[in-house]
């Protein structure tokens, strides 16, 4: 299944042979109107034979409506040796022609049966924003601005309520077509890829866009080699003929030849439909005026890409005589950059998260929010909460509540640990529609004793075959006594290297054999009297060494003295 992606996902009904003749005639005359038996058939194959995986790609947005000039480049088929140079239509910014060819090789290596041609993506991303808007990317292939749609309101264009909370689009009221193919957000929350693999899947990405449109176009068990299955994809990215018909243009004239132009410099289409009905494209009250059908003597057709000069703007009269240019009704209103919307919660650097018992942990936990474009993302709330834990923020709460600074990241208060011990988590969690988390593990030890000390200071002295006075220690943990600290006794011949004496004093305890060795453990308070030591019968020096598990020692030195004459 690996081999073939997003493959029979949905199966498409068989197209009819009527579209595929509509078409034909189409992209043999370049014209842009058909005839109403044209349009009636075109209809009823797209009614039939549209496999859309989740409805339009681009949620029927308007698209570019320009021609291909009516002289292409070259006899179909001789797109494979790219010429050097060609017309002005014919060139492609080098970046978006590269994404195009790599989403094809890509989807080749996944879904061989498809076989998507580079040329389609071109086409679309051609009517969709004009090649990226003339290829105006940076090195990795973003936009230099956003490229958004118009809000689908249901006012002349279909009407799609926000499903993204405006993180791609900006626009939390309703839906717009994001990106150089133009993709609505609930498709793209599908169908996003990370072309450049950057990690990212970045509907403004046209390596990230490109490899989507040609995953969305291949779904279901469409072979794009064949007329009819090309027509349904096509179809299912906008739902329209006179859609259809534009993508069939460009595809048929960059099947013909086309080449590589520096990035920034590919043609901006002119002509755009402003509204969307379906079926039929834009609709009659508020689609882009067609060239008339008598043009005026001199003036060249439209897309006829003969290089005339266009004909002088229209002016309107200014008091005194003056003119002005008046406004180009083709050139669409600027689009207001979005507000950055949250896309990513990420760790920024946490340490390890260990404390012991009671102490303030020294690492804190810090994230960043970005934004959809991956840059930092400033006032953005994040919670702080723990889990599994009494470890505690200030003020004994679970929680913590913080807003990012301008470089996006938040770090949570200083973390107190509790008694319980063993691991435990924090989430950091940013977002409200589509929240965003990242899960820190943490883990609180137990006191161990730093020291182990003798409560008395007298010297332990005792005559052979007496007893010495009693021993009293006391473990400690920064200097706070330790209960049930275990720690070993053992009377030994040397402190740097102790090993256990076999004459000297011994620890009175049941039985017949002197015991040299104890393992103890302390009272509530850190305290243990050691069990009663014998002088043993020979006179001399002997130490006793204490040591505990978390490596604190002490050494005692007891002096055997011969008994008076």
């Amino acid at each position: 299944m690996a081999a073939q992606f997003g493959r029979r996902l949905r199966k498409g009904a068989t197209s009819t042979a009527v579209a595929a003749a509509a078409v034909a005639a189409l992209a043999a005359s370049q014209a842009p109107s058909v005839t109403a038996d044209d349009a009636a058939n075109g209809d009823r194959a797209a009614a039939g034979n549209t496999d859309s995986p989740d409805g339009a790609a681009t949620g029927n947005s308007p698209y570019h409506t320009d021609l291909p000039p009516l002289t292409t480049p070259g006899p179909p088929g001789t797109s494979t040796g790219i010429p050097a140079t060609g017309s002005t239509q014919s060139g492609i910014p080098a970046t978006v022609l590269d994404a195009y060819k790599k989403a094809e090789r890509e989807v080749a290596g996944t879904d061989p049966a498809c076989r998507l041609p580079w040329q389609l993506l071109a086409a679309i991303g051609k009517v969709e924003s004009g090649q990226a808007r003339g290829g105006k990317v940076t090195a990795d292939g973003t936009t230099l601005s956003p490229i958004l749609g118009p809000a689908l309101n249901g006012q002349g264009f279909a009407l799609i309520r926000d499903t993204d909370d405006g993180a791609y689009d900006g626009d939390s009221t309703h839906d717009r077509a994001v990106g150089p193919m133009q993709f609505i957000p609930s498709t793209w929350a599908t169908w996003g890829q990370d072309g450049n693999g950057d990690g990212r899947e970045d509907p403004n990405n046209i390596y990230d866009a490109a490899l989507a449109a040609g995953r969305y176009l291949c779904a279901g068990d469409r072979d794009l080699a064949l007329a009819a299955d090309l027509d349904r994809a096509v179809l299912s990215y906008n739902h329209s003929q006179e859609y259809l018909r534009t993508v069939r243009s460009w595809f048929d004239f960059y099947n013909r030849g086309t080449h590589e132009v520096p990035d920034g410099t590919g043609v901006l289409p002119s002509g755009r439909t402003s509204g969307s009905t379906g079926q039929g494209g834009g609709s009659p009250a508020t689609a882009s005026p067609k060239p008339s059908s008598s043009p005026k003597p001199g003036a060249t057709p439209a897309g006829s890409g003969g290089g005339a000069k266009p004909s002088p703007e229209p002016t309107t009269p200014k008091p005194g005589g003056t003119t002005t240019p008046a406004p180009d009704p083709t050139t669409p209103p600027a689009t207001p950059s979005p507000a950055p919307r949250l896309g990513s919660l990420r760790d920024a650097g946490t340490g390890t998260l260990a404390a012991t018992a009671g102490e303030a942990f020294a690492e804190r936990v810090t994230v960043q929010a970005r934004n959809t474009l991956g840059d930092p993302l400033a006032r953005t709330e994040v919670t702080f909460t723990v889990t599994g834990s009494d470890a505690r923020f200030p003020g004994g709460e679970a929680t913590a509540t913080l807003v990012t600074g301008a470089d996006g990241t938040a770090t949570a208060p200083v973390l107190t640990a509790g008694e319980k011990t063993g691991t435990f988590t924090v989430t950091a969690t940013a977002g409200t529609v589509r929240p965003y988390t990242v899960t820190f593990t943490a883990s609180v030890t137990a006191r161990r004793a730093d020291a182990i000390t003798r409560t008395g200071e007298e010297a332990l002295t005792a005559t052979a075959g007496a007893e010495f006075a009693p021993v009293e220690v006391r473990t400690t943990y920064k200097g706070t006594g330790l209960a049930g600290t275990s720690f070993t006794a053992v009377m030994t011949t040397d402190a740097a290297a102790p090993a256990e004496n076999t004459e000297g004093p011994y620890f009175e305890t049941t039985g017949d054999k002197p015991v040299r060795t104890l393992t103890l453990t302390t009272g509530p308070d850190g305290t243990l009297e050691l069990p009663r030591i014998h002088a043993g019968d020979t006179a001399g020096t002997y130490l006793l060494r204490l040591t505990t598990g978390s490596g604190a020692t002490l050494t005692l030195t007891l002096t055997v003295q011969e008994p008076p004459a």
